[in-house]
């Protein structure tokens, strides 16, 4: 087998329209499958925004210790939401992610006035 002509052929088909047009869509496809990763509490952020909203009025502002508290109630509310919508309890890994998700939503809305 002649590999200089193998290699011909592949280089003369990559160069083609087809060929070039079919190496920038599976780049395309690499990128957007790279990029589209969201962390998984993104699926859950009205719970969460309900659950930070919640827990500002739930605890005073002249509590003890208030960011903890409220921060803990957002995440028990949190954690009940998703309970309630999958059916089961999450585990550590997705309640640390919604530990993550609660502190950057409380920082967002924070920051926007909201709260």
């Amino acid at each position: 087998m002649n590999w200089d002509f193998v290699w011909g052929v592949i280089w003369t088909a990559l160069n083609s329209p087809v060929g070039v047009t079919t190496v920038a869509s599976v780049g395309l496809w690499a990128l957007n499958r790279l990029y589209a990763v969201r962390p998984e509490w993104q699926k859950y952020e009205g719970a969460i925004i309900k659950a930070v909203q919640w827990s500002e009025r739930e605890i005073p502002d002249d509590a003890q210790n208030k960011h903890l508290k409220r921060a803990d109630l957002a995440l028990q509310y949190a954690l009940k939401a998703y309970e309630r919508i999958n059916g089961r309890r999450a585990d550590a890994r997705m309640a640390e992610q919604l530990a993550q998700g609660i502190e950057v939503i409380h920082t967002d809305l924070e920051s926007a006035g909201v709260l």
